[in-house]
């Protein structure tokens, strides 16, 4: 019996060879990967990963799919989580000594953003994800400062890793086709992020995009006065999105939170 796709999962389901090929390229696996894939599906990309690994970790939140997944691969080649992947503890997974998961995935557009920032909180762990996104979300994941496009998501995960978008998927390539163009982005973390306390830097990220057509000085009012902010390096009269993230973590290192929230 066909699977029909289900709105509330966000699933659309990548059919076309060729682009799975390419992406199969661009993550190139090898075969004593530990590998995780959130979200197979129907297994399409799942079943030309394990032409290339051991073993292959999945996480999949509907039922029906589990149950496929079960019956078309081996319970010793396929590893198969059942549940909610943004509540999965990816850090419970075994890895060999030397050794980091590798994170890859069709991601559904509506949990994109929390999942990144699930997976960020183990960026350690991490050797590289790869993953589609909905092409806007990458577009904003590795912005420039000074492009429309370069806020809150762009600061923090870019903070956290570098960052490349490989190529565009158009809806034609999943079905059913979405509305909106897809793209691969690859992700590697960074060893050493510049230092800084991650709350601080998200406290001061998500104030200063909070009002972006404000400058920077109105839209950190509360937090940091004129004086402070020309400490920094930073121009007051500049916008959110020209602040580059180096400046934007020596604001985070320069920030007393108590103060900044009233406390």
């Amino acid at each position: 019996m066909k699977h029909v796709a289900r709105k509330r999962f966000g699933q659309n389901f990548l059919t076309d060879n060729l682009v799975l090929g390419d992406i199969i390229n661009a993550i190139s696996p090898r075969l004593g990967d530990t590998m995780v894939e959130i979200g197979p599906g129907l297994g399409a990309m799942t079943r030309l990963l394990l032409q290339s690994l051991k073993q292959l970790h999945v996480v999949e939140l509907d039922r029906d799919l589990v149950a496929r997944l079960q019956k078309a691969f081996s319970a010793d080649h396929l590893v198969i989580h059942s549940g909610d992947a943004l509540k999965f503890d990816f850090s419970e997974i075994a890895v060999a000594p030397g050794q980091k998961l590798r994170i890859v995935g069709n991601l559904p557009y509506n949990i994109s953003s929390p999942m990144l920032f699930h997976l960020a909180e183990i960026a350690p762990l991490i050797e590289d994800q790869h993953f589609m996104l909905q092409k806007e979300v990458v577009e904003r994941m590795v912005a420039a400062p000074g492009s429309k496009t370069y806020g809150r998501l762009s600061v923090m995960l870019q903070w956290r890793y570098h960052m490349e978008l490989m190529f565009i998927v158009p809806p034609t390539a999943f079905d059913p086709p979405p509305r909106v163009e897809s793209a691969i982005v690859r992700m590697i973390p960074i060893a050493q992020p510049l230092a800084c306390e991650v709350s601080k830097l998200e406290a001061v990220v998500m104030k200063a995009f909070s009002q972006r057509r404000k400058v920077i000085r109105n839209c950190l009012a509360g937090m940091f006065n004129e004086k402070q902010l020309i400490e920094v390096g930073i121009d007051p009269t500049m916008r959110p999105e020209t602040v580059p993230l180096e400046q934007f973590v020596a604001l985070a290192n320069a920030l007393n939170l108590d103060t900044a929230l009233g406390k």
